[in-house]
């Protein structure tokens, strides 16, 4: 039988990294507003949020990548749909 090797010790600098996450810290982005009388709503006016929810080529990015729940997501993509009707957002990236 093979004996199991022997952990080789860290440095200093070794044990600091390892307690970061991979992908570094990123602060979650609210998409969603709550009104006065307590519904959740996004804003499908304020371009400049729905925009940073796009890609370059004019698509919309998905859940993992935005960090929004399902029902956040739905709202989301239906601001957008909506802005796109409405000519503040473009449908394409030949605008963007």
């Amino acid at each position: 039988m093979d004996k199991p090797k022997a952990r080789v010790p860290r440095t200093a600098a070794e044990e600091t990294m390892s307690k970061f996450s991979k992908f570094g810290t990123v602060q979650k982005q609210r998409f969603a507003h709550v009104s006065g009388n307590g519904t959740t709503f996004i804003d499908w006016k304020d371009v400049e949020l729905l925009r940073r929810s796009m890609s370059p080529n004019g698509k919309i990015l998905g859940r993992k990548r935005l960090g929004t729940s399902a029902s956040e997501q739905r709202r989301l993509s239906q601001a957008i749909k909506r802005a796109r009707f409405m000519a503040l957002l473009p449908y394409t990236s030949a605008t963007l």
